[in-house]
């Protein structure tokens, strides 16, 4: 997901760049909701990581 979230702000760069205002902005956007999600599952995926097994 982070992947996804660098390849999105990479072509909002580029697009901006270039003069494209509305694809920069749409990619700008798409990133941080890459990004978000990114950060919600990696908290989720540390919260229960570490609980103990239940036996």
């Amino acid at each position: 997901m982070l992947g996804w979230a660098v390849t999105f702000l990479v072509i909002a760069l580029i697009a901006a760049f270039l003069g494209f205002g509305g694809a920069a902005g749409t990619a700008a956007w798409a990133a941080k909701v890459c990004f978000v999600v990114f950060l919600i599952m990696f908290v989720a995926s540390l919260i229960m990581g570490r609980r103990t097994p239940v036996s």
